[in-house]
């Protein structure tokens, strides 16, 4: 795949429009993903997804090659996110009714899986309770935390993506688990 994504890339920078089409296929739904976890907006992240790609675009010349494409393309989507929750205050919630979705509110949007009523009423509260805490984390810890439990991102990949040491982004999860931990251990 590294291959391939490097061969894309260098086929875009002379100008073909094939090649770059083919990294917005391999990437769109992996960082529109990314994006809708970190923001908890749609069209925030669709706005992030489009960013990213233009981005790319721009500057495929600055692309170096030693590193994978991946990398690249998620540390520039990280720190779009990044911008847009520093520029915010915290006032999404699943309580709060969706704007895109009248009389509806975030847990309404949760797919189901055919679970019992019951236990959906406490997959939901459980949900809830997670997603407040997660929502509570400082960004730095939130960004590192998303990257690692949601992308399933590599320590190394992660440090990549940010630009940051390793060591810097194990100290990271470890005092986000424990602020989750401590956030819901009276909770669950």
């Amino acid at each position: 795949m590294n291959l391939l994504e490097a061969r894309l890339a260098k086929l875009a920078l002379k100008g073909d429009q094939r090649a770059f089409a083919e990294l917005v296929e391999l990437y769109q739904d992996k960082l529109f993903h990314m994006a809708y976890r970190m923001l908890n907006n749609r069209q925030e992240a669709e706005d992030v997804v489009q960013e990213t790609f233009l981005r790319v675009h721009k500057n495929l010349e600055r692309y170096d090659e030693s590193l994978k494409f991946s990398t690249w393309i998620y540390r520039i989507a990280t720190n779009l996110c990044i911008d847009r929750l520093r520029k915010r205050k915290p006032t999404y919630s699943l309580d709060a009714e969706s704007s895109e979705h009248e009389g509806l509110d975030g847990y309404s949007m949760i797919p189901s899986d055919n679970r019992t009523p019951e236990s959906e009423m406490l997959l939901s509260e459980t949900q809830r309770i997670i997603h407040e805490a997660i929502e509570s984390l400082a960004p730095k810890y939130k960004t590192v935390m998303m990257l690692r439990y949601i992308q399933e991102l590599s320590l190394q990949e992660i440090s990549d993506v940010l630009d940051m040491p390793v060591t810097t982004i194990k100290t990271r999860v470890h005092r986000g688990r424990e602020f989750l931990r401590k956030k819901l251990e009276h909770k669950l």
